[in-house]
């Protein structure tokens, strides 16, 4: 599990019950509005599906999973470790011997990309493939994220029309001065529900899976240039350092390190 996300997720509820209840308000009684709730979230939701076909608009829903799981594709270092030591196979017994390197792998696009290379591909169409892959990978996951974009924009703006709601019900009835504060403070509620929905979830959700999938695509970048730098039949060592100009110098320096223990 993502740590970070759900540390963040409950600590926003966390904050939020701490500074009504700090204030002297009651939760439940003040900030718990039905109607509200069903203006804002309904209305927000509504037109975040009318903006997509429903099958997206079910996996955006169900992607809420991807960003609070820890991401399954490992980290840049470790990709650089496996370019590497694929190298170092095919320097010592040459391209073919890396099929056989596939068969306890787990990642399919580097596994494509090295059947690519054993058979011999040109190394031009070799890349134009994977890169196509990522190119579709990257697509994917901009409609992802684009639905919960959609839905951090479309929360605040159902809650500035439930407030005007509000505010009309409550012009209608200034006859009775006593219901002017309890029809104001109603009528705000949307606006709160709108701006939690696009800056406590949908718009934090959007941000971690943007970070996510640099990363993913940095991690397929690393072995579209490591697969062709063995093809091209380069030194691990020179490799290896290729490689390491897609990390941060703090990573670079890590691996620095580890290289160096490893003597």
């Amino acid at each position: 599990m993502d740590l970070a996300s759900i540390i963040g997720l409950v600590l926003g509820v966390v904050m939020f019950i701490f500074g009504v209840m700090s204030s002297g308000g009651n939760l439940v009684e003040q900030f718990v509005h039905v109607p509200s709730i069903l203006i804002t979230i309904g209305g927000s939701l509504s037109s975040t599906l009318t903006s997509y076909k429903l099958s997206e608009f079910i996996s955006g829903l169900k992607s809420i999973t991807l960003a609070i799981k820890e991401p399954a594709v490992g980290n840049p270092s470790d990709v650089i470790s496996n370019i590497i030591n694929l190298s170092n196979i095919s320097r010592k017994e040459g391209l073919l011997a890396l099929e056989e390197a596939t068969h306890d792998m787990d990642d399919e696009f580097l596994k494509k990309g090295i059947n690519l290379v054993v058979d011999g591909t040109d190394p031009d169409l070799v890349r134009g493939i994977l890169e196509t892959d990522l190119m579709n990978l990257e697509e994917r996951h901009k409609k992802v994220i684009g639905f919960w974009e959609k839905w951090a924009e479309m929360g605040p703006a159902w809650g500035m029309i439930g407030t005007l709601v509000g505010l009309v019900i409550m012009l209608k009835n200034l006859d009775d001065a006593s219901t002017i504060g309890p029809n104001m403070s109603t009528a705000l509620l949307t606006t709160l529900y709108g701006s939690l929905i696009a800056n406590w979830l949908a718009g934090p959700t959007a941000a971690k899976l943007k970070a996510n999938n640099a990363v993913e695509v940095m991690m397929r970048e690393i072995t579209v240039e490591g697969l062709l730098s063995i093809q091209a039949g380069e030194n691990p060592r020179v490799i290896e350092e290729k490689l390491k100009s897609f990390l941060a110098p703090s990573d670079r320096n890590n691996r620095s390190e580890e290289d160096g223990g490893e003597a």
